[in-house]
């Protein structure tokens, strides 16, 4: 029998195969995790709702369905932590805001529906900046997000909580959002793989709006649901659930002609890769690019790839991308909510909704983002993938927006993430995957690009650069240190 901390450890996949096998029971594997949360959570505060009676009520109900030989769903037994920004029914959805803090959804989000139909076991929410505005872990009403890797350091966000709890083996796998980067940051700060898929490849619905409450809506022409887990083939699992069009979602895609469990399957020799270090402009840090770089060589010397170093050629879109952001807030309602909760509310958050945006802001917008899609759809013509740092610093201390300074310049709080909203104007596929850790032992993730619609062959990358340079057994050293 398999002891808690090796359950802990385990991937989705191997304890889904586990309890379908009857070799571990979903109660077994819940209570073990449970133990873990009560032992972590001090520490790290990945969950700020947590439903452990839920959790185990579900694992009974599963564990019964098993032994009565009936049909349980794939990821049966399994359990997931779910981000709170995306609507579980029955449980609330606080968005990290004094003003949600009282909102249940009356139902679930789709990608909710769809894990709970295929048996995931729900942990609880995981902890967000205000209803996402930010790449970190800090709100106003929870306490601050945690490194499972250096306590002092955010794990990154907005998906703080959901990196937090998978890093340290909360859970083998966990839901996130990405409008910006939310799903590729905190993989890269954390140490796992995350993929958000191509835009409308997740279906996204309702979001965290409910008439009964003012002010936000989803980003819905920026964002996409998606996985972040230890594996690529945790990721492919989760997918093959998740993924797939829903009339409910007006964005989504028609559903791949693929398996996606095979799209991990192959090699990638002779890919013709472009690696863009810093998009011909942007700040990175030293180690950032050092360890990438390395990552990157792995391509050529290794994978069998032609590499080349090369830019797509925009501009810096930084301002156009927080107008796309503001054209998809709910600028009347959320003004309404300053009023009510402004004293409560994230600095920083209340002077965006403040700003006095105007309708050419919001053109201009748009139109830089025609002018990165273009520029980006006649460059990926030329390569197959495209290499980038995920982000252009490692993990920095709690309760800062961002660095000051990058690269020995002066920078905006959010140009850390100049690698990751790119992708979010373009809709193309994008993971972060664990490429190594600076001399202080703090993870750094390589963004892996596809071109349009080619979500398979960034999965494929992934997987053959995982099996290059595998760190799925490598664990935040306070695990050690506490007996995990």
């Amino acid at each position: 029998m398999a002891g808690a901390n090796e359950i802990c450890r385990m991937s989705a996949m191997t304890l889904a195969k586990h309890i379908r096998n009857k070799k571990l029971s979903p109660v077994e594997v819940i209570d073990a995790v449970l133990d873990r949360m009560d032992k972590l959570e001090p520490k790290l505060h990945a969950f700020n709702i947590p439903t452990p009676e839920l959790a185990r009520n579900t694992a009974k109900k599963i564990e019964k369905a098993i032994m009565a030989k009936e049909d349980v769903g794939p990821a049966a037994g399994v359990p997931i932590g779910v981000k709170d920004l995306i609507c579980t029914k029955g449980i609330p959805t606080t968005s990290g805001s004094i003003a949600y803090k009282d909102f249940v959804s009356d139902v679930d989000d789709i990608v909710v529906e769809r894990m709970r139909d295929a048996g995931a076991v729900i942990l609880g929410k995981t902890n967000v900046p205000e209803f996402g505005y930010s790449g970190v872990g800090h709100n106003p009403i929870f306490e601050t997000t945690r490194n499972p890797w250096n306590l002092d350091k955010t794990p990154g966000g907005s998906s703080a909580g959901s990196g937090a709890a998978v890093a340290s083996g909360m859970g083998p796998w966990a839901l996130g959002s990405d409008g910006g980067g939310s799903v590729r940051i905190p993989s890269s700060f954390s140490g796992l793989y995350g993929l958000k898929g191509s835009m409308g490849r997740v279906p996204l619905w309702p979001g965290t709006r409910d008439e009964r409450y003012p002010g936000v809506s989803s980003w819905e022409a920026l964002e996409c649901i998606g996985p972040m887990t230890r594996t690529v083939a945790d990721t492919a699992f989760m997918m093959s659930i998740i993924a797939g069009p829903d009339m409910r979602d007006q964005r989504s895609l028609p559903a791949l002609e693929m398996n996606w469990m095979k799209t991990i399957k192959g090699n990638i020799k002779g890919l013709k890769v472009a690696y863009s270090p810093d998009w011909g402009y942007a700040a990175v840090d030293p180690e950032v690019r050092k360890v990438v770089g390395d990552a990157v060589k792995v391509f050529e010397k290794d994978l069998g790839c032609k590499v080349e170093i090369a830019h797509p050629g925009f501009e810096n879109p930084y301002g156009a991308f927080w107008g796309l952001v503001a054209c998809e807030t709910d600028l009347k309602g959320m003004r309404a909510m300053v009023a009510k909760h402004g004293a409560r509310m994230t600095p920083h958050l209340v002077e965006f909704i403040m700003r006095p945006w105007q309708a050419e802001d919001f053109t201009n917008a748009i139109m830089t983002r025609k002018g990165v899609v273009n520029k980006m759809a006649a460059f990926m013509q030329k390569y197959d993938l495209l290499l980038t740092p995920t982000l252009a610093c490692p993990p920095f201390q709690l309760d800062i927006q961002g660095p000051e300074k990058i690269q020995g310049r002066m920078v905006d709080r959010f140009e850390w993430l100049n690698f990751t909203y790119i992708m979010n104007m373009t809709g193309q596929p994008a993971a972060s995957i664990p490429a190594g850790f600076t001399k202080s032992g703090l993870p750094i993730g390589l963004q892996i690009v596809g071109r349009h619609l080619d979500d398979p062959t960034v999965l494929r990358a992934s997987a053959c650069f995982e099996a290059a340079r595998p760190w799925a057994d490598q664990w935040p050293p306070l695990l050690d240190e506490m007996g995990l």
